[in-house]
């Protein structure tokens, strides 16, 4: 992989993640708010273990591109 795919690589993988945190905040206010009113949280709280799963894949990419970087 050259270095100019390795940026455009980590340009859209960093896009994702901030993306990503929008929707990890907003999940965790929906838990919240389920919680508050005394709903059930169980499927909101699946989802946001999910969502934070797969921001720990985004990181690790982001991780892997920049070490190519460095090399």
């Amino acid at each position: 992989m050259d270095r100019t795919s390795i940026y455009d690589e980590l340009s859209r993988v960093e896009a994702e993640v901030v993306a990503a945190e929008r929707q990890l905040a907003e999940q965790e206010r929906l838990v919240l708010d389920l919680k508050r009113e005394g709903q059930n949280i169980a499927s909101a709280e699946k989802e946001l273990e999910r969502l934070r799963e797969c921001q720990r894949l985004r990181d690790q990419d982001r991780q892997r591109l920049l070490s190519l970087l460095q090399t």
